[in-house]
């Protein structure tokens, strides 16, 4: 990945959209709903504090993460859609 984010500041790529409901039917592109969960793509070294230390991040890359359904800039690149976002905007780490 060459994208590195500053910071706090954390890549996240959503999960796909379900394309399929629970009961077999195909959902339009249209009906699809944003994913409230992706994977950490790249982390920032971390939160500098008010006294000029460093605070590293409590995630890495891989993990799966929460977000909240409107949070992050979105951007494109090398074709694919990402979020950027502070890691304080990250809801919770999901486990296995």
């Amino acid at each position: 990945m060459s994208i590195q984010p500053l910071y706090d500041n954390v890549l996240v790529q959503r999960a796909e959209p379900e394309e399929k409901t629970k009961g077999g039917l195909y959902l339009p592109s249209a009906a699809q709903e944003k994913q409230v969960y992706g994977h950490v793509k790249a982390v920032g070294p971390g939160k500098i504090l008010k006294d000029g230390a460093l605070r590293a991040p409590q995630v890495k890359v891989g993990d799966k993460v929460l977000l909240a359904k409107w949070g992050g800039n979105e951007i494109t690149y090398g074709g694919e859609d990402f979020l950027i976002l502070k890691e304080s905007e990250l809801l919770a780490v999901l486990g296995e």
